[in-house]
């Protein structure tokens, strides 16, 4: 077991030294590589082959959710077909660790007579295919994280970090905001925290309410008929003015005494909890964790229109 746990160690301080390298790599290539993604008016071909295809695919993935439209060409189906998918103004990052493999060398000619734009993201630095790049990103590495220096581990971590850095740069550049996160991933927990709002998710039809000189008796009816754990407390304008929650109920019984004779008033919190109708529902959540609150009421405008709890949230699996 401790053999086990040493060798994991191991692994994560090889790949770990190998991501940190790729710092001394960081140079005007990158620089450019970035400016000539941003101003392309075409899209991101991004090829490779065994691991190094992997990695491709999950860069292009990204590279999609952030603004950055791209689309993965294997390289071994390149030269069977495949290199139809590339349209005059599209770049080819091309990922490859030796960068000497047989299908390497026959696509790379390939996409020069094209006249396509090659950028290379590459281990070794002598090899054919930086030489004929247009651009090159160094991820070079010293070894694997296999104890036999064989398995792609370090050398496709650097590559996944690389693909991550120029997508992360040309997010920055394009000014990709969460609105824009939102639009390309509706779908999931992620999508749901960045594009559904409290209006989605609270119940307008349920608004419980009472004036502030309710009883007792009416205010505990109407927290219990409505399910929501508290009612609102509205003055004779039905302007809000305060909370009554089952908690403050349950506060008052056990404090004892007599109690007949409340009015709401007198038990309602009078600084209460509110967030916006617009708001986004994550927020909402996020409020309620922090105060430590199952519900908040909800406003439009300043007026209150509802509420919303914290199982409509979690209902709705944003968290």
């Amino acid at each position: 077991m401790d053999e086990i746990k040493e060798l994991a160690i191991q692994v994560i301080e090889k790949e770990s030294a190998a991501v940190l390298k790729l710092k001394d790599f960081i140079d005007q290539n990158l620089v450019d590589v970035v400016d000539l993604m941003y101003h392309n008016s075409g899209r991101v071909v991004v090829t490779g082959i065994g691991k190094s295809a992997i990695i491709a695919t999950k860069m292009v993935a990204t590279f999609n959710s952030t603004g950055t439209p791209a689309l993965f060409m294997h390289a071994a189906d390149a030269i069977h077909g495949d290199l139809g998918m590339i349209q005059p103004s599209d770049i080819v990052i091309c990922l490859s660790k030796s960068g000497d493999t047989p299908e390497i060398k026959v696509l790379v000619p390939l996409i020069k007579t094209m006249g396509n734009k090659l950028v290379a993201i590459v281990s070794n630095p002598d090899s054919y295919l930086a030489r004929q790049a247009d651009y090159r990103l160094l991820a070079t590495v010293d070894g694997e994280a296999c104890p036999h220096n064989l398995a792609p581990t370090s050398s496709t971590t650097t590559q996944l970090v690389m693909g991550d850095v120029l997508a992360v740069c040309l997010l920055q550049k394009r000014g990709f905001k969460a609105d824009d996160f939102a639009r390309v991933h509706p779908g999931g927990a992620l999508g749901k925290k960045l594009y559904i709002r409290v209006s989605d998710l609270f119940d307008s039809s349920r608004a419980p309410s009472v004036n502030y000189q309710e009883s007792l008796q009416k205010t505990i009816f109407t927290i219990s008929s409505n399910r929501l754990g508290a009612t609102a407390v509205l003055d004779d304008n039905g302007a809000l003015c305060g909370v009554i929650t089952d908690g403050d109920i349950r506060r008052m019984v056990e404090r004892g005494g007599s109690f007949g004779a409340l009015r709401a008033k007198e038990l309602m919190n009078k600084d209460p909890k509110t967030i916006d109708i617009n708001e986004m529902a994550i927020n909402a959540f996020r409020l309620m964790e922090e105060k430590k609150i199952t519900q908040l009421i909800v406003l439009k405008e300043g007026d209150y229109v509802g509420m919303i709890h914290i199982h409509d949230i979690m209902r709705e699996g944003i968290v």
